[in-house]
């Protein structure tokens, strides 16, 4: 007998089966929840009611498990739902304040009720998950004794990421002007940078397409002036725009090769991180030569004089043998 036929009281009776249902209904298809402060911990919850509509006769789109039984009356989903109480899988709960909850003491299912999920599902993933975060975040802090050619791996994937978010982006937008242009809002990835959605979620729609708003033909007029302006000056002065070229080609070889600083000599580059200390030699040699500057300069003076003196000396004597 399929679980479609079966009656639904007699296979949510076993905890697995009940398990089951409560992973479907916790799932994005489930029925839709809100978030709450309970005991200082976020939790979601919903209505009695609404629990038992959506387990009754779903919402429009809903792909209801082949593996699970329908139910067929609102009197077997009330059933099961006590019986979600009774194993704890979700509590009643009372409204404090807006986004504040309370544990009730009526322990009963009731559809005028609100009602606050303590299943959480198979948490194995979440686990596996929190566990390669630690291990990547120790492998990070770890950096200072990589292997040499893994700390180049690690360059090389870094500048790889940034050139590619860069051409994205600008890809994107001339993308999107050149469209514009002629009257159309064009995007590619168009929530690829909406905070509110997921890593998944980020990359759909593939592109949307859609007629630009009135008022915005003077503008597109004066963005197209200025495109062709400079592609026309890109093609009547080619040396300047090749050397522009080239330019950025030399920029993302230097990028890669670690030479940017090329002023900077090769122990600095490696010592950058260490903290400037003079040597012991460097400090003696200071206080050598800052011990006694006036004996200095005296000296200096005194050779002056002496050669000042044999200078007339020597005039002197040239004078007495003529």
């Amino acid at each position: 007998m399929s679980p479609n036929t079966t009656d639904a009281l007699s296979f949510y009776e076993d905890e697995k089966n009940l398990k089951k249902l409560c992973d479907f209904l916790r799932s994005s298809e489930g029925p839709a929840v809100r978030e709450a402060i309970e005991m200082d911990k976020r939790v979601y919850y919903l209505k009695g009611e609404k629990l038992v509509n959506f387990m009754v006769e779903p919402k429009k789109g809903t792909k209801w498990p082949k593996d699970l039984p329908r139910f067929k009356s609102r009197q077997e989903a009330i059933a099961v739902c006590k019986e979600l109480c009774n194993y704890q899988y979700m509590h009643r709960s009372i409204k404090r304040g807006k986004g504040d909850l309370v544990i009730s003491r009526d322990r009963d299912f009731d559809e005028s009720g609100i009602f606050t999920w303590i299943y959480e599902g198979d948490k194995s993933f979440s686990h596996l998950m929190t566990t390669l975060l630690i291990m990547g975040f120790l492998f990070c802090v770890c950096f200072p004794i990589w292997p040499n050619f893994l700390k180049v791996f690690a360059w090389y994937m870094s500048v790889s990421f940034l050139l590619l978010i860069f051409f994205l982006v600008t890809f994107r937008g001339l993308l999107f002007l050149f469209v514009w242009i002629l009257g159309y809002d064009f995007w590619f990835l168009p929530n690829l940078f909406d905070e509110q959605l997921g890593f998944v979620d980020s990359f759909k729609p593939l592109y949307s397409f859609e007629k630009t708003k009135e008022g915005q033909l003077m503008y597109r007029i004066g963005i197209a002036v200025a495109f062709f302006s400079f592609c026309w000056w890109a093609i009547t002065q080619p040396s300047e725009f090749d050397g522009f070229v080239a330019a950025q080609g030399d920029f993302i070889k230097d990028l890669y090769a670690g030479t940017l600083l090329s002023d900077v000599s090769q122990a600095d580059k490696e010592n950058i991180d260490k903290p400037k200390m003079e040597s012991l030699e460097d400090l003696l040699k200071k206080l050598e030569s800052s011990d006694d500057p006036e004996e200095e300069l005296i000296s200096e003076d005194e050779r002056l004089e002496k050669m000042m003196e044999n200078l007339i000396d020597e005039e002197e004597d040239l004078t007495d043998e003529e």
